[in-house]
């Protein structure tokens, strides 16, 4: 059975949450709960995730853990930034309940820390620390606070500018959930690789005039599958600025040694018919060692 991951990236709409050096904290955490989806999904198998929120929208503390709740997730994690009144303030710390809490959730503690603390090896680890947060108390499952530098502090913030660097958090925030539940790497067939198969995909920022019509249309999908993959209630109701999951594109595959059209038919799903059309193959038994075929 498949682990329900539960990302909050906190604050959103009309709560900026912290602001400073030309950032706002409801952007940055957006980017990162959005990469850290992605990251998981397309590299790991067993795993289900939800989102809080997958745009600039306001929900309500509340709301947040009772949608964790009533989907039956089996961890909450809870993504911000930090801030501080002193612009000196600078570094990473997590949190978890100051209450009761299990002994998963002191290994999830201990298992983003580590990880994260990768990320941040130029910056103050601040520690593991506990709180009275309502994410965490409310939460009925193992649940983790995350604060990822200080947007108040210039080198922490020229830090958190750069989407490389959020990308790099995201990604070390997935390999921190996926050690804990000890999840299964893809397998090369299904995960995106330089010398095997290489899916396109990936998010649309939504823009002004945008409608999932002309989203799909634009990307060769369908507004249902866009839909499903971004838990869209109302697909009339999609906010410049958005971030949207793309499904994955045309996927590739290096022919090796004793590969054939209809075993890589049967590994991706398609049939030889269609691979021999994509290719423009004039006989599939035709195919070469180090090839570059569309196998889906």
């Amino acid at each position: 059975m498949s682990k329900k991951v539960f990302l909050d990236p906190g604050h959103g709409g009309h709560d900026s949450g912290a602001v400073g050096n030309g950032l706002k904290e409801k952007d940055i955490v957006l980017k990162i709960a959005t990469y850290a989806r992605d990251f998981l999904s397309t590299n790991y198998d067993g795993v289900s995730i939800r989102m809080s929120r997958n745009s600039d929208t306001f929900v309500s503390l509340s709301k947040r853990t009772t949608d964790a709740n009533n989907w039956g997730a089996n961890v909450y994690i809870s993504i911000h930034v930090n801030a501080a009144s002193s612009p000196s303030a600078t570094g990473y710390e997590d949190y978890i309940w100051n209450g009761n809490v299990s002994q998963s959730t002191k290994d999830l503690q201990n298992s983003i820390h580590r990880e994260m603390a990768k990320v941040f090896k130029s910056f103050r680890n601040r520690g593991k620390k506990r709180a009275n947060f309502h994410v965490l108390r409310e939460s009925r499952m193992s649940a983790v606070l995350t604060e990822s530098l200080f947007i108040t502090n210039q080198n922490d913030a020229a830090f958190l500018k750069k989407d490389s660097n959020l990308k790099k958090i995201a990604e070390h925030l997935a390999i921190g959930i996926a050690k804990y539940f000890n999840l299964s790497k893809k397998s090369p067939s299904t995960q995106p690789s330089n010398s095997n198969s290489v899916p396109s995909g990936g998010t649309y920022t939504v823009k002004s005039g945008d409608t999932l019509t002309k989203i799909a249309k634009k990307h060769g999908t369908t507004v249902d599958e866009l839909v499903r993959l971004n838990n869209i209630s109302n697909p009339n109701l999609i906010r410049v600025n958005q971030i949207l999951r793309l499904p994955g594109g045309p996927v590739y595959h290096i022919v090796k040694r004793g590969d054939t059209v209809s075993k890589l038919a049967s590994q991706y799903g398609s049939t030889q018919n269609q691979i021999k059309n994509w290719n423009k193959l004039k006989d599939i038994n035709l195919i070469r060692v180090g090839e570059k075929l569309r196998v889906k």
